[in-house]
């Protein structure tokens, strides 16, 4: 034992050695040949925990430590690195929840930590103070994770303009590009422009910092398929979807080892597909919903590919499934239920059960999206419900009833319901609703410039009505808007003479004399127009006015010149001295001196039957029977010929089949 134990000191310079040099699964062996010495050497069963961890063995790892609780050596970081790599995240971050000061390992792994849960705000807070306290070489990777953490944060629309961060390296521009391209989703499209060029530039600076570090082609080619996807998803969000997909198919051809980026591209594709290209799209969906994505995406791509899932079962007549998947998400994204909602509501419209996808809309016509209650709307509509459809329309908020909807015209819902109410007979509500939209507009100057169809719809409506006070104070509104409209001008003074005469009389004088009116206009053009009556009677009515049509010669030539009459063509045969055939207008086969063709397989009465049976046929046929002046027929097959009245007909010739040699007939 003595001598064993006298080997310890070489046994350990052999271990920093191997340490040292990066050659761990022989450092791992001396290791257990040190413990195998002596179980209680605290600095072999540290340097056996960094072993398994370099050598990926983290279940080990956490054997060994959870082996040797009462070690003086702290083992904290370990295993909450171990836990980390595991997936373990929230075993990880509980593992530092007692430690007061950590240590800036520590707090590194706990930004990491952070990130991974989606804690964006905390994350940031952590970057920024270890970024502020700590001055090493890992300035600029420390960096690029903050610059990840402010995409997110912009993404989900916190304000943090006033952080810049630099752009020096690839990474750090490529997260720039990230940050522009969120804020461009959010609103302002001219960031994506800028993210575009910002992606070009970080590609272009990629290739030339790998290249210098000697990277093979396929490392370079799987860096830069991250910022070409990205760049992919810019130019879809810009609406040049062509040049998006030849970006994404590019990039998986390349076959990546990153299975993220391989989802991310297929899920983008399914969406440029939409419901064309359905099998296509089924392929890429595997792709995009692969077991090991559990924690390699984040909780919005995880909803995004599951929402397409279920639309990509809809397109696809996939019911049962798209139901189940509508569920799944309704379940796991309580953010996207509205969507899963409405994907449910159109497979079933889709399968003729249109009141089952009523009363689903109506389950969930408590949510605050208008675009379920818009359709709970149309689907009742479709069924003639009009009440249940007034009834969610009145439930909207007074902004949703008088606010401009997307894809509609600026009247909206106020419109829809005006319309509603007027075919139930009640002119009352529909009055009352105008009237609301008006007032809403008016204590509340927001989109003015979106108001003048309301003001006008709202002062015809009330107009045709007999309600003038009303429209007067829609067409004030509008009047106001837009100053220098004459025709509102006009029918306001049109309202006010109906209960304000002398209001009326005012205004009137701000109205164009009618001698400016009259300017522009043509009365001689009006007169000769045939706008009111007919062609024939203006040209009847017209006369030459005086000085136009000169005499002597030139007034020869200025007279209307008479038209020619042609004589009608006359037949060849045409005799004015008899009569015209009075059939000559009816068809041939309704003429009296027609007659029909004969049949050359069916020619005779008499011929029909078996031979011999026609006693009255050999009689017609025998030559010694036959009349003096008669004529044989050239061949007995051939009936004669009948004359009919009208012009001829060229008879077909029946050529007859000459008889072959050593043939029959």
């Amino acid at each position: 034992m003595a001598s064993k134990e006298n080997n310890l000191p070489s046994l350990y310079a052999e271990l920093n050695k191997f340490g040292r040099n990066g050659e761990y699964e022989r450092a791992l062996k001396v290791a257990n040949r040190i413990l195998g010495i002596s179980q209680d050497e605290e600095a072999a069963i540290h340097c056996k925990v960094i072993c398994l961890i370099q050598l990926s063995k983290f279940n080990d790892a956490l054997q060994l430590i959870a082996k040797n609780p009462k070690i003086s050596v702290n083992l904290d970081f370990e295993k909450a690195y171990c836990l980390y790599r595991l997936n373990q995240v929230v075993e990880a971050l509980m593992v530092f929840s007692d430690i007061q000061n950590p240590s800036p390992k520590i707090k590194e792994l706990t930004a990491q930590i952070l990130y991974r849960l989606e804690k964006y705000e905390e994350c940031f807070a952590v970057y920024r103070d270890i970024i502020k306290n700590s001055s090493d070489d890992y300035a600029d990777e420390r960096e690029t994770n903050l610059a990840a953490v402010l995409v997110h944060l912009t993404a989900e629309g916190f304000s943090v303009d006033t952080f810049e961060v630099r752009d020096h390296t690839y990474e750090l521009t490529y997260n720039a590009a990230c940050r522009l391209a969120a804020k461009g989703v959010q609103g302002d499209r001219s960031n994506l422009i800028e993210a575009e060029k910002k992606l070009r530039l970080a590609e272009k600076m990629c290739k030339e910092a790998l290249e210098e570090d000697g990277g093979t082609e396929e490392e370079i080619e799987d860096e830069l398929g991250i910022i070409r996807v990205q760049l992919g998803y810019c130019l879809q969000l810009q609406g040049r979807e062509k040049e998006a997909q030849t970006l994404y198919l590019n990039a998986l051809k390349v076959k990546p080892n990153d299975i993220a980026l391989t989802a991310v591209a297929s899920n983008n594709l399914v969406t440029l597909n939409k419901d064309q290209n359905v099998f296509d799209s089924k392929k890429r969906m595997k792709l995009a919903t692969h077991e090991g994505l559990v924690h390699k995406l984040t909780t919005s791509q995880h909803g995004s590919i599951l929402y397409n899932q279920c639309l990509l079962a809809l397109y696809t007549n996939q019911g049962d499934l798209c139901q189940q998947l509508c569920k799944k998400l309704t379940k796991d994204y309580p953010e996207l239920s509205a969507h899963a909602t409405l994907i449910r509501a159109v497979q079933l419209s889709k399968e003729g059960k249109t009141n089952e996808a009523v009363n689903l809309l109506l389950e969930h016509s408590g949510h605050k999206d208008l675009a379920t209650k818009l359709a709970c709307v149309e689907l009742l509509l479709s069924q003639g419900r009009r009440n249940e459809a007034i009834e969610i329309f009145q439930s909207l908020s007074p902004s949703e009833q008088a606010l401009p909807v997307t894809g509609m015209e600026s009247e909206g819902v106020a419109s829809a319901l005006v319309t509603l109410h007027m075919a139930e007979n009640n002119r009352e509500e529909a009055s009352a609703v105008l009237k609301e939209a008006v007032n809403y507009y008016k204590s509340n100057n927001e989109n003015t410039e979106n108001l003048g169809m309301l003001w006008r719809q709202a002062a015809d409506f009330h107009l045709r009505g007999g309600e003038v006070e009303v429209a007067a104070a829609s067409l004030e509104s509008l009047l106001e808007a837009s100053p220098s409209d004459t025709k509102t001008l006009a029918q306001l003074v049109v309202a006010y003479a109906q209960f304000e005469p002398a209001k009326a009389q005012a205004l009137s004088k701000q109205l164009p004399p009618l001698d400016h009116l009259a300017e522009a206009i043509d009365v001689d053009a009006l007169e000769t127009s045939n706008w009111v009556i007919g062609t024939k009677v203006v040209k009847g009515k017209m006369e030459a006015s005086p000085g136009k049509i000169g005499t002597g010669n030139t007034g020869e030539k200025e007279r209307k010149k008479r038209k020619r009459k042609r004589m009608a063509k006359l037949p060849k045969n045409y005799d004015p001295n008899s009569a015209p055939d009075p059939e000559r207008w009816l068809p041939r086969h309704e003429r009296s001196g027609y007659r029909k063709k004969r049949d050359r397989r069916n020619r005779d009465a008499t011929m029909k039957g078996t031979q011999g049976a026609a006693a009255g046929g050999s009689d017609l046929y025998d030559i010694t029977k036959m009349p003096a002046n008669a004529k044989p027929s050239p061949n007995p097959r051939q009936s004669p010929a009948v004359e009919s009245s009208g012009p001829r007909q060229q008879q077909r010739k029946v050529q007859q089949k000459k008889k072959r040699k050593g043939g029959k007939w």
